[in-house]
């Protein structure tokens, strides 16, 4: 599942530039995209295009 999905340090960082109080959300959807992807880690462009499409 999404646990098991490691980060790059450079996606933790833009995880951490995003306000706290949407974080824990934005980390959810972002897990859940990579998960959808197969990705086996979550990267700066994976965090991104999450962003994007929920234009934030």
């Amino acid at each position: 599942m999404a646990n098991d999905i490691s980060w790059t340090l450079e996606a933790q960082a833009k995880l951490k530039n995003i306000p706290f109080f949407v974080r824990a959300q934005a980390r959810r959807r972002i897990e859940a995209m990579a998960c959808a992807l197969e990705a086996e880690e979550i990267t700066v462009d994976l965090v991104e295009q999450v962003r994007l499409e929920f234009g934030q």
